[in-house]
Formats: C-alpha cells, structure tokens, sequence
C-alpha cells in the first residue's frame, strides 16, 4: 500500500469513527470497503463530493469512493448547478449576456426556465443529445444580501458593487470559505461608474465631486448655489443595502466624515431613483451609468481639470473619478467543471465585447494617440505652478510625443500604497498580455504623476518610486511572460499634468496615477 493510499484511508477511517451512527444524507465509502465517512452533502462538482461532517467540512474525489444515501447524485447524467447572489444590475443584464455568449460558442442550447421578480434560472443543454448539463441561478437581491447567502451556503458566488468588507472577509473565513482578499478569490468583471443625475429640465450641467458631497452631506441645500434657480435640492439615493448606496455614501461622504442628509429619499431599486429624479425637475440623484434611463447626467468638472464625463475611455483610465468596478466574488472552493469553463470564458477578448454590448465598460486595453489627449496636456500648460516650468513641459511632451497611452491605469487608494481594486485587475490584464506577446517587440513606459502637495522634485522621486512599484506588480504576475522580448521602462514627471484640484482628498487621489505609454 503506497503512503498517499495509506493516509487517504486513515482519514476517512477517523472520519468513520467520528461520524458512525449518525442520519446523515451520505455515506462515502473506499472502492475497497475498509473505510466510509457520513455526512451532509454540500456539492458535487462531477468530480469531487464536499461533505459536511462533525469535523467541518471535507472535500473527497469521486473516483476513489461509492455514494449511497438519498443525497447522492446522479454520476451518469450528472448536471452542474450554480447559484449567484447579488447586485440586479450584473444578475439582470451582464450575467445572462456572458451566458448566452458562452452558450453560442460551445453550441450549447440556452433556456431561460425561470423568471421571478428576485430570481432568474437558465439551463443549458447539450448542443447534439439535448442532455441538460447545467443550471445557472442569478439570485437578484443586493451586495449585502449576496454575502449573506454566501455565508449561509445559499449561494456559490456573490455579485458586489463594491469590495468585500472586513467583517465579510474574516466570517468568511471562519466558515472555512478561504481569504475572499485573496489572489483568485474575486475578480472584476467589467467597470461601471457613479454618476450624479437630475431631470432635463434642470439648467445645471455639471458640479464638482466636493460640491456633489456637500450636497448628499446637506450643506449645500439650494440650486442657486450651484448655478441654478433658487430652489430647494431634493437628494434621492439607493438604499442603504445595496451596493450602490453603500458605494456612493463610502467614495462620496466617506472623505469628508459626515453623514448622508436626514432628508435624502432613499429607494429600493434604480427604476424608482430615475423615475423620481425624472419627474422632479429640483432632485438629484446618484445612480450607475449603465442605469441612468431618461435623466440628464451631469459632468464633473474642477477650477484645476476639465469638465469629465463617464465615457468609456474615461472610466477605463479612471480619469472619471468615481469609476465603480463590478465584482465576483467566489470562495476557496471547486467549481463543476462547466461553470470553471464559463469562469475561463469571461477573461476571454471576446467576452470583452459582450460586456461593451451589455452597456458596460470592459477591461480591453485600448491605445489613445496623443492628438487625441489635447485636453489633458492644455490643461497642463494652463495649470503649471511656479515649480514646474517650461522645461519640465517640454521634456513631458518630448518624452511621451512618440508614444500612445494604453487605458490600462494605475491609482492607488486613499492614504495607502495598495492598488485600488480596478488597478489589482489591471495588473493581471497586462501580466495575462505580456504572457501571451501581446508587447513582444513593443516599448512600455510606466509613468508616475503625483499631488502637488509639497516641492516638485520630492513628488517628482515619489511618482517614480511608484512607476517602479507598479512595473515590478506586473513583471511579477506575468510568470510565464518572456520579458526579454519587451522593452520596459520607468519616468515621472510628478505632479506636471494635474487631472483634478489639490484642495480634496479625492482631487489627489486622482492626481496620484501611474499611467502604461507604448510605442
């Protein structure tokens, strides 16, 4: 008997001795008949049972062991079920939209069997016998209620508009679901973003980020200070459940430390937001820019940048400040073999496209030319400080003349040195191109920029010190990449091309950025 055989069957014989006598709806037990192990089956993948027993819960491979028990599964015509808890906007749209891409693809047959207000089901068949070979369930509630499920075993992934917090990730963790902050744990399935609305009528077409707090904080209460008529602001958010409330109160309030307005009208779905802001031509409303409907999205504009709107290309370089990455949440545990496949299936370039079609922003790195960024670098010129002068500009402009800027962009969060949650993505969508030679041959710059908080040339070193960072981070990732095919290069020009104003903490959150130039 070799040593793995001989351990395999002293486990399942201490989980034999542990378990013995007790109803439960399993009972796996060795080819050979010396050992068994009871429990309450958890899963089956197609491959590998997981069971609950009295000693937590254990993973077993179906190839060593026979089942019996009224929770066994079919083996011969065994379908893999899945069920995702979360945000309605990714269950409602962009899941089903992957799926059905997904379905084409491998010539599977797609059926929607299911369709209740907080729930949808498909099925999917196989393309030649019509054997049903799985079932995908988008369980339509919202980010809280999504990792509550995931902590009651009720779902398999969670569909999150914002990160897992830390009281998530630490019960998580003792439920024995693995480190949701771990590589592989999450991943960002496309980008969206905060966008504050009012109805048509309304004569304002933009607003700064810190007037926009200010407004959900109740300080400013009246349109004529933001250039409209004098009149009262009605402020009408998303619950406090949802991710996109939590998210616009955390990005919004959350620097300024003051809470959400008493008389902000809070909603428990998008419809019934762009519905009242539609109708209310004094409201103002913070919705996603997918979900916007027939308001009038305002522009975020700055005395030090210029006015931004959540364009695609905006949002992909985090340039618009209140991108809002989607996120998949999925714990330490095996997958069916056909839901790893879609999950292969959604890192695909052409899984990119359907997130656009879906009318999100997908992850594609895209080259902008420089004639195409005269915006950014006037604006550099127009705000140049006494500490960054005309040579400085010149040798920017020198530097960066040749080269094309990719949309993949790095900031950090606020007060840390970590990767914000879209830059931790785009680390891994730039390592997976270098691994594939996607820049083989090709010149990439990492550019640090920094705050103008303190002397230029100290900002200048920080911003390089974090083009480095950002370089290593993918070199890093990028294992099996042949780097000696690439040329790859650091610069900074610190705080020379300014995209916000100093004087807020998410103004020089968004100044502080490490941006990708290729030529």
């Amino acid at each position: 008997m070799s040593l793995v055989r001989a351990a395999f069957r002293a486990a399942l014989f201490l989980f034999c001795m542990a378990t013995a006598g007790l109803a439960q709806d399993v009972t796996l037990t060795s080819r050979d008949g010396d050992v068994e192990i009871s429990g309450n089956l958890l899963g089956f993948d197609g491959e590998f049972y997981r069971v609950d027993t009295v000693y937590g819960e254990l993973t077993v491979d179906g190839s060593g062991v026979l089942c019996d028990g009224p929770g066994c599964p079919n083996l011969e015509n065994y379908v893999a079920r899945v069920t995702l808890s979360g945000a309605p906007v990714i269950g409602r749209v962009l899941m089903p939209a992957l799926l059905e891409a997904f379905a084409i693809r491998n010539d599977y047959g797609l059926e929607r069997i299911s369709d209740e207000d907080r729930g949808i089901t498909y099925a999917l068949s196989d393309g030649k016998s019509g054997r049903l070979i799985g079932e995908f369930t988008f369980r339509l509630t919202n980010t809280d209620e999504g990792f509550a499920d995931l902590l009651a075993n009720e779902a398999d992934m969670v569909m999150s508009l914002r990160e897992a917090r830390r009281n998530e990730v630490r019960r998580a963790r003792d439920a024995g679901l693995g480190n949701l902050e771990a590589r592989g744990r999450s991943r960002v399935l496309a980008l969206d973003a905060l966008v504050p609305v009012v109805a048509p009528s309304n004569p304002v077409q933009a607003i700064t980020v810190p007037d926009l707090a200010r407004v959900l904080a109740g300080e400013i209460d009246n349109w004529r200070d933001l250039g409209g008529q004098n009149a009262p602001i009605a402020v009408h958010l998303r619950d406090a459940r949802s991710g996109l409330g939590q998210a616009t109160v955390n990005r919004l309030l959350g620097p300024l430390r003051k809470p959400l307005v008493q008389s902000a009208i809070r909603h428990d779905d998008t419809p019934s937001l762009i519905r009242a802001v539609t109708e209310d031509p004094f409201a103002i409303g913070v919705t996603s820019h997918s979900e916007t409907g027939n308001t009038w999205e305002l522009a975020l504009k700055g005395d030090c940048g210029f006015a931004l709107r959540a364009t695609r290309r905006a949002v992909k370089t985090e340039d618009y400040p209140l991108t809002a990455p989607l996120f998949l949440y999925m714990p330490a545990r095996r997958f069916p073999k056909l839901v790893r496949e879609f999950l292969s299936y959604m890192r695909d370039p052409s899984a990119q496209l359907v997130i656009r079609r879906a009318g999100f922003v997908d992850q594609s790195p895209e080259e902008i030319e420089i004639n195409a960024q005269g915006d950014r670098f006037a604006n550099a010129i127009a705000r140049a400080g006494s500490e960054v002068g005309l040579r400085e500009l010149q040798r920017m402009v020198k530097t960066l003349a040749p080269l094309r800027r990719l949309t993949t962009t790095f900031r950090f969060e606020a007060g840390s040195a970590r990767l914000d949650a879209q830059s931790r993505s785009n680390v891994r969508q730039l390592a997976r191109a270098l691994e594939v030679g996607l820049y083989d041959a090709r010149r990439l710059v990492f550019v640090g920029f920094s705050d103008g908080e303190g002397p230029a040339a100290a900002n200048r070193d920080i911003a390089m010190r974090r083009a480095q960072t950002v370089r290593d981070a993918v070199t890093t990732a990028a294992e099996t990449a042949n780097l000696a095919r690439i040329q790859l290069e650091v610069e900074a020009f610190g705080e020379a091309m300014p995209m916000a104003c100093d004087d807020s903490a998410w103004g020089r959150q968004v100044n502080r950025r490490v941006e990708v130039w290729v030529r």
